[in-house]
């Protein structure tokens, strides 16, 4: 992060703990849910993407690398391959995303049930 990013960053730190204690939870109950839906939406597209390749190719990328790309493969499904595991990929991280932030939502703060969230 560049020295003005790092500033930048601090100024909203400080401003951020000079909140009320019910201000610190609505602001993160909602950028939660945004950030939830963001990528919710995120890997609905990875999947769908994974998908396409699994019906066009009439396999699992799983069942793809054990097996090895056909020795007749077109340039088309080597950069399929290439997409097909960015894809996949996405969809691992995405969904780690997910898991750690519906932790921080499971914890009362959509209801604003922990008045002193970010102390």
């Amino acid at each position: 992060m560049s020295k003005a990013g790092v500033v930048t960053a601090r100024r909203i730190e400080d401003l951020f703990s000079a909140l009320v204690p019910e201000e610190k939870a609505s602001v993160i109950s909602h950028g939660v849910a945004l950030r939830l839906s963001d990528l919710q939406k995120r890997l609905f597209l990875a999947e769908s993407k994974v998908r396409q390749f699994e019906e066009k190719y009439r396999t699992t990328l799983e069942e793809l690398d054990a097996e090895g790309l056909p020795k007749d493969a077109d340039y088309e499904m080597h950069e399929d391959y290439i997409m097909w595991h960015h894809w996949t990929g996405v969809i691992d991280k995405t969904k780690e995303r997910i898991i750690s932030l519906q932790e921080i939502a499971e914890q009362g703060l959509y209801a604003g049930e922990i008045p002193g969230a970010g102390h």
